[in-house]
């Protein structure tokens, strides 16, 4: 059967965002100070490539520090830990590096703010994911975790005075408005801080792969089955229209894609490189080069972190 395929449209933005390009510097320049080994806790950024591309490298990746030797180095990731992992952490004598994305550390000090006035609190996120834990160990026995706005309206919350909301950084903007709005009309009291918790790349993701969806008659959204703000890019293409698929190697591309489908939308996770997105248009392209792969650039992206000055300069130093 001939191919239908006539263009492939590459959203931008897409893939790495600031945060997880400065994860992945952090572990980079720890390396440099410490070498092999160097432990991980959890997945630096929730990509299976990347973590391998670790592992071969002598990095281990551990769920909990009580599994480090007493006395090594370890990496905190993008996601961000509780008071009581860093305290475990101290605990034990770790050297510790702190890769914590900079706008989850902004969450973590609204709760801190918060928690010290008394507040009680609802979280809106995924139940288990790492960020949510992280910052909801910030007030222990004080937050309430909604996914939904079906959540937010069976909510019961014990009597308080104050009530403030703080949400996941890589949620659907839209379901997080639609949860805020049923909590704003059932707890008309309750705090928000003057701006939202969602990052700007996962909102930039979002708003680029909506106007993909418009233009194309299939999406596909490169990244990991564990990355939220992967899964939130295929539920947000499939919302507005078109049919979406998740996907990491060229391996999962069905044939009858290109047979049933003109146009091709590309974008990825912020957590996915972009070599992985480079193997999905090859495995599409099949060889073909008669099919122009075009970008649909809805906002340009200049955010940088720059990972702390003595860690560089540490760095710089093993280098020599």
């Amino acid at each position: 059967m001939t191919s239908s395929l006539s263009k492939i449209v590459l959203a931008a933005p897409r893939g790495f965002c600031a945060g997880v390009a400065y994860a992945i510097e952090v572990v980079e320049l720890a390396l440099q100070i410490h070498g092999a080994p160097l432990y991980v806790r959890h997945a630096i950024v929730h990509n299976e490539w990347v973590v391998k591309s670790f592992e071969q490298r002598g990095v281990i990746f551990v769920e909990d520090v009580n599994e480090i030797p007493e006395g090594a180095a370890v990496v905190f990731s993008a996601h961000g830990v509780s008071p009581a992992v860093r305290d475990g952490a101290a605990a034990r004598g770790l050297h510790i590096f702190d890769a914590t994305c900079p706008l989850v550390t902004k969450v973590h000090n609204e709760a801190k703010r918060y928690a010290a006035k008394d507040f009680l609190f609802v979280y809106i996120g995924h139940a288990g994911h790492v960020e949510a834990e992280g910052t909801m160990g910030e007030a222990p026995g004080r937050m309430w975790l909604v996914e939904t706005p079906e959540d937010a309206e069976k909510l019961e919350l014990p009597p308080h005075d104050k009530l403030a909301v703080l949400t996941q950084t890589t949620l659907s903007v839209d379901e997080v408005r639609a949860t805020l709005a049923v909590l704003q009309r059932r707890f008309p009291h309750i705090d928000a801080p003057k701006k939202e918790d969602i990052c700007y790349a996962t909102t930039n993701r979002q708003g680029a792969v909506k106007e993909l969806a418009k233009e194309c008659d299939l999406v596909l959204v490169v990244g990991s089955t564990t990355s939220s703000n992967s899964n939130r890019l295929q539920e947000v293409a499939q919302a507005h229209g078109s049919e979406s698929h998740l996907l990491m190697s060229p391996d999962e591309i069905k044939p009858e894609w290109r047979t049933n489908y003109s146009v091709i939308g590309i974008t990825s996770g912020a957590s996915t490189p972009e070599k992985l997105v480079e193997d999905i248009i090859g495995g599409l392209l099949a060889g073909r080069s008669d099919i122009p792969v075009t970008i649909l650039e809805t906002v340009k992206e200049d955010v940088y972190f720059m990972p702390p000055r003595d860690l560089i300069q540490l760095a710089m130093a093993h280098q020599g």
